[in-house]
């Protein structure tokens, strides 16, 4: 919760830095994954880099990543951030909105702390994904906003004997466009 309260003031400064750039051809994108910050208390920032008006590099961070949607309860632990690169491409669609499809690598690192009824089990998170992610994304104003959802496939033994080798995440990102 603590790093929250200094990522989001962060994201505003950037907004307020970015008011009054025109739309018409935006060079970068801040954005939250909102819904799993809500469900999840995981903080997926990312940001994209317009390289042309269908296609942009993304550069994401994943604090307090889950493996897919299971959660931290009694006796369970996640404790684990990732970064995650991908390559966009926009397509069908106009100005206001667009189908993406992104192709991306994923490395997580961290670990996984189960303690029930008996000694403490870790398993350890740090491994390599490769996936496809794809959505939709409306812009109004700067703002850029839409659900995607994207798959893994996971490269470490460790993590497929305690969880699974594929891994499925959605979610709803929040953006400003600059």
């Amino acid at each position: 919760m603590k790093k929250l309260l200094f990522v989001l003031p962060a994201m505003i400064l950037i907004g307020n830095l970015a008011l009054g750039q025109a739309l018409e051809d935006p060079k970068g994108e801040i954005r939250l994954n909102f819904l799993n910050t809500i469900l999840l208390g995981s903080v997926e920032l990312g940001y994209e880099h317009f390289l042309a008006p269908d296609q942009s590099l993304g550069l994401e961070l994943h604090i307090n990543d889950r493996f897919n949607y299971r959660s931290a309860g009694a006796g369970k632990d996640f404790n684990a951030t990732s970064i995650l690169m991908s390559y966009n491409f926009y397509f069908a669609g106009n100005e206001s909105g667009k189908l993406h499809i992104s192709p991306f690598f994923k490395y997580r690192f961290g670990e996984y702390r189960e303690s029930l009824d008996g000694p403490i089990t870790v398993t350890n998170l740090n491994s390599g994904y490769i996936g496809l992610m794809g959505g939709y994304k409306w812009n109004f104003n700067n703002f850029a906003f839409g659900p995607f959802v994207a798959v893994a496939r996971g490269f470490s033994s460790e993590v497929a004997d305690r969880f699974n080798a594929i891994e499925l995440k959605a979610g709803l990102n929040v953006g400003y466009r600059f």
